[in-house]
């Protein structure tokens, strides 16, 4: 069989899950690499998450070494009965001197460099934080390395934040920031896109995909 057979046959699937929502999310907050916790619906839509994500009988759960990624793939692991390795690079972009704040606040300190980041153009956040380039360039080796591990039919997934992931999806669809972000939302809390490896490249199957009843927002983070 020819790796293009195989690959039409057993092909290999991504999933990029959005963490759970926080007290930060609600409140407008830029969080960044700020370590906050789940509210108690955002650990309801963890739990409700890896319900739904059993239908992919994924093999491996990575995630962001950050508490509501972590939480959020802990309470996905334990559903799905699968080991969770956590990984700092699958973080949320650093948003320098935003961490902490609240949206109003940059709006009114920085409200050019807002708009840019909004657009994902290519400035690092917070001024002294990161931009895409750099959020790309420490994502794209632990992406590789995953889809190496992964056999023919085998489906992985990636617990991380709003920006990354977005970031991750513009990496397997081969476009650049502001294109990703002015085709693509930012997930909502505990949403998830599916990617699925095709003969010439990844393709997008679903983006906001969400276990049934599931709230939560989307705000970033």
């Amino acid at each position: 069989m020819t790796e293009r057979a195989r690959q039409r046959m057993s092909p290999r699937r991504l999933i990029l899950l959005r963490h759970g929502e926080t007290q930060a999310n609600l409140d407008g907050i830029w969080q960044g690499h700020l370590d906050v916790a789940l509210t108690a619906l955002g650990h309801q839509q963890a739990a409700a998450a890896g319900a739904a994500l059993t239908a992919y009988k994924p093999v491996r759960i990575v995630a962001s070494d950050l508490q509501r990624a972590a939480d959020t793939a802990a309470a996905v692991g334990r559903q799905l009965d699968v080991e969770v390795r956590l990984d700092s690079r699958w973080r949320e972009f650093d948003v320098g001197q935003w961490t902490g704040l609240r949206s109003a606040e940059v709006i009114a300190m920085h409200p050019a460099e807002r708009s840019a980041a909004l657009r994902g153009e290519e400035q690092r956040r917070g001024i002294d934080g990161e931009g895409p380039a750099q959020v790309r360039e420490r994502v794209a080796p632990a992406l590789e390395e995953l889809i190496d591990g992964l056999a023919a039919g085998e489906c992985a997934i990636v617990v991380s934040h709003g920006g990354t992931i977005r970031i991750l999806t513009a990496v397997l669809l081969g476009l650049d920031s502001p294109t990703i972000t002015r085709l693509l939302t930012t997930p909502g809390n505990c949403q998830w896109a599916e990617l699925v490896e095709g003969t010439d490249g990844w393709r997008l199957a679903g983006w906001n995909l969400r276990a049934p009843d599931l709230g939560g927002g989307a705000s970033s983070g």
